[in-house]
């Protein structure tokens, strides 16, 4: 056979039992193409060391060496080889296999059961619940190549689950591992994990915490000192204010839902997600992404989707967990679509935006709901929806998303009282960003709520059930201009 260029053949190949591939395999190793590096697994790349090449390859193997394994165990949870180089599979014998760079553990047990995960190739992973009844089994090895987390490791993740999807989050976990323990059997793991679970839920009553986060959550959820201030001091300036009450003129459905299509637009256009008027129009109508832009398309059905919800944009929390859930709720259908930024999660690693730094994940529940306790004791609708706005734009509490959900947060709490809500259009988006801007590193709130005032105002003037008609009157206010170009005018 004529020689193969080396881009031609793949870094990583294995032995088949197929007789042409075997042929074909031996060729390229007798041309020197590939070279052995491990038991029936071969390499094209002749540079780097088999440990390095093994290592970026090694679910490759393991989908190709034992196909229908279940990753399981710590691997099931941190889905990488562990420090040294270990990774578990529940199999259908016991043994170790060592290559370089990496020892395969084949763990003798249940094999794939419903609502386990695809994860590579040929390969699964035991689900979430599995996972965490698979770690809390007793390990004889020492914690560097133990198959199980330590318990410390083992709170801090439970500890993580209630911080991004909260105690529904965490018991929704417990209920599922309760389900499916006996099928496992698993009785005395879900024991173990049922008593963690109570620990961590029990607030302030257990002794039994090891670990500082699982502690502070027992004991109240750590927050953000100075965020604290910041809404203390923008709580100082609304409080015991009065402030306009503009009806909400869109009170038909048809109405309501024009007004919702320009406030979804723009909350969307003010983050980046830009399209023209007529792409998104017929994106709501049909409901179907344009074929180039899929996620975005989504970001403007699902910003649509709440906000022309007459009924979802009637709900207000009542209380701190009730705030959180509707937060969480809303998220999942704005970013439904953009699986890796976690829809309906909070956050489990840190952003920025520019030199702000937003609150640190681990104090995100605690600084949104001691924030709370301020947006409950306004009374003023304004007051409680500017005030709700910026609460969560501060804190940042997801990866993606925190404008448009706090402007969805804000008008909510206007829409529940029959009262306008705000779109911010394009030519204010410096005034709106700036003021924000203002009030986090000047801690000036007097800007900020003028600045919602003049958009509540121009707001309030958009009515009517033609989308061509409130769009001219938009643009008549030049309210699609970038703010370089033009400046908010409005009757």
């Amino acid at each position: 056979m004529g020689k193969i260029p080396p881009s031609k053949v793949q870094e990583i190949v294995f032995a088949s039992s197929d007789k042409a591939e075997s042929r074909r395999i031996t060729a390229l190793l007798k041309e020197g193409q590939i070279r052995k590096i491990a038991p029936r697994v071969y390499t094209s790349n002749f540079s780097d060391e088999p440990a390095a090449i093994i290592k970026r390859n090694w679910f490759h193997i393991l989908s190709a060496l034992y196909p229908d394994a279940l990753l399981s165990h710590r691997s099931a949870l941190e889905f990488v080889p562990t420090p040294h180089g270990h990774i578990f599979l529940t199999y259908t014998y016991t043994e170790k296999i060592q290559l370089p760079g990496l020892t395969i553990q084949l763990l003798e047990g249940p094999q794939k059961i419903d609502g386990d995960n695809a994860f590579f190739g040929n390969l699964h992973a035991s689900q979430e619940a599995r996972a965490f009844l698979e770690n809390l089994q007793v390990s004889r090895r020492k914690a560097a190549e133990s198959k199980t987390l330590t318990r410390s490791q083992i709170e801090e993740r439970l500890e993580s689950i209630i911080r991004t999807r909260g105690e529904n989050g965490l018991n929704e976990l417990r209920d599922k591992a309760r389900k499916i323990s006996k099928q496992l059997g698993m009785q005395d793991e879900f024991k173990k994990l049922n008593d963690l679970v109570s620990d961590l839920l029990s607030t302030g009553k257990s002794k039994k915490l090891t670990t500082p986060a699982a502690i502070a959550r027992s004991l109240g959820e750590p927050l953000d000192p100075d965020r604290i201030k910041l809404f203390e001091s923008l709580y100082e300036e609304l409080a015991g204010k009065p402030f306009p009450r503009h009806p909400d003129k869109n009170k038909a459905t048809k109405s309501y839902k024009t007004f919702a299509f320009f406030e979804g637009y723009f909350s969307n256009f003010i983050e980046g997600t830009e399209f023209t008027v007529e792409e998104a129009k017929e994106i709501i109508k049909t409901e179907t992404p344009l074929p180039a832009r899929d996620e975005d398309s989504h970001d403007i059905l699902g910003t649509y989707r709440i906000v022309s919800d007459k009924r979802e944009m009637s709900i207000c929390p009542t209380n701190a967990n009730e705030f959180l859930d509707i937060m969480r709720r809303r998220h999942a259908i704005l970013l439904q679509s953009r699986i890796n930024k976690k829809p309906g999660e909070f956050k489990d690693k840190n952003n920025r935006a520019g030199n702000t730094e937003f609150v640190d994940k681990q104090l995100v529940v605690g600084t949104l709901k001691k924030g709370f306790e301020w947006y409950s004791l306004l009374q003023q609708p304004f007051a409680k929806a500017v005030y709700m706005m910026f609460l969560v734009s501060e804190v940042h509490p997801f990866l993606d998303g925190n404008g448009r959900i706090a402007r969805v947060m804000m008008n909510a709490e206007l829409s529940a009282k029959g009262l306008s809500k705000i779109i911010i259009p394009t030519v204010y988006r410096e005034d709106y960003m700036g003021a924000l801007r203002k009030l986090t590193r000047q801690r000036v709130a007097d800007a900020y709520v003028r600045m919602l005032l003049r958009a509540y105002e121009f707001s309030s003037t958009l009515h009517g059930e033609s989308i061509d008609e409130m769009e001219k009157y938009l643009i008549r206010c030049d309210a699609f201009k970038e703010p370089k170009e033009g400046k908010l005018k409005f009757n």
